[in-house]
């Protein structure tokens, strides 16, 4: 085996633990996939011949990824556009095999998620890496660029703002309900004026592999085609409660079968997904909320 064909292999090892990283830290799948294979690129160009802890390293270089995507985010001043409730990311570092660290059983809640949002990129670094991932600080400061006594403040803060979190208050979800609802009676009664009125004028659609099979559009971006491919549509979907927040479900025999998840801010739609994948769909909690 050549070497490039060896760094290849010991990636492929080390993937599934890469995006739960990325997904944790930047809380989107597609972000997610962005920041592995920029690590892939920067892996490819390396040279790792001194490298003793390859996995350790690919960590340290995704963290860094990560960090950048976020401050450009911030910079930027956008909202991360992901619906958060769906995606299987690997749990807490178990030890030293790749094997044992990606272990796609859990499913990373919408709150916490919507938590880590709120943490500047050091804090969220620091957070995920420590108390998700078991990493030590001293590793975390050399990845911050400080010391491991502010590599632990940083974590420390982060966690008290997690755990002083509380979840979405029935007013919120009531809100919510609304703009859900009002969404699907003008889609369903091709009001197009009042589907433009809910979207958020950068708004973005978009689909998994699953729904795309069956004729969504993988990504459609913003408010006016949104609504064009939503008008007269949306017959048969009905609202519902997934993972404990609004969004909406076509279930045919009560059995769902796609899953519209909604990012509503400040009364506006920012981001739908649509989610018809079966094995991720088995682990949804879903309420049809009516008939």
């Amino acid at each position: 085996m050549d070497e490039q064909d060896w760094l290849t292999e010991q990636f492929e090892a080390n993937r599934n633990h890469l995006r739960a990283v990325a997904y944790r830290m930047l809380g989107s799948p597609n972000e997610a996939d962005d920041a592995v294979q920029e690590t892939w690129v920067r892996l490819s160009r390396a040279d790792t011949h001194e490298v003793t802890n390859l996995g350790g390293w690919l960590t340290t270089v995704l963290a860094r990824v990560c960090v950048d995507m976020l401050r450009s985010r911030t910079a930027r001043r956008e909202e991360s556009l992901e619906w958060r409730g769906h995606d299987l990311v690997a749990g807490r570092s178990t030890g030293t095999d790749p094997e044992h660290e990606a272990v796609l059983a859990d499913s990373v809640g919408i709150a916490l998620l919507l938590v880590l949002d709120t943490l500047v990129p050091a804090e969220r670094l620091a957070f995920v890496l420590h108390d998700m991932f078991a990493m030590p600080f001293d590793e975390i400061a050399r990845i911050e660029g400080c010391s491991p006594a502010a590599a632990r403040q940083l974590a420390s803060r982060a966690r008290r703002r997690v755990q002083g979190a509380t979840p979405a208050s029935d007013a919120d979800l009531i809100r919510k309900r609304a703009v859900v609802d009002a969404f699907l009676a003008a889609s369903r009664g091709g009001d197009f004026d009042a589907l433009l009125a809910l979207l958020d004028p950068d708004v973005v659609l978009s689909a998994d592999d699953a729904a795309v099979s069956v004729g969504a559009e993988r990504q459609v971006r913003g408010a006016l085609d949104v609504a064009n491919t939503f008008s007269g549509r949306a017959r048969v979907a009905h609202a519902a409660l997934v993972n404990g927040t609004v969004g909406a479900v076509w279930a045919p025999g009560g059995r769902p079968r796609v899953v519209f998840g909604f990012t509503i801010v400040a009364g506006k739609i920012v981001a739908i997904e649509l989610l018809a994948d079966p094995e991720r769909l088995r682990q949804l909690d879903v309420l049809i909320l009516d008939h």
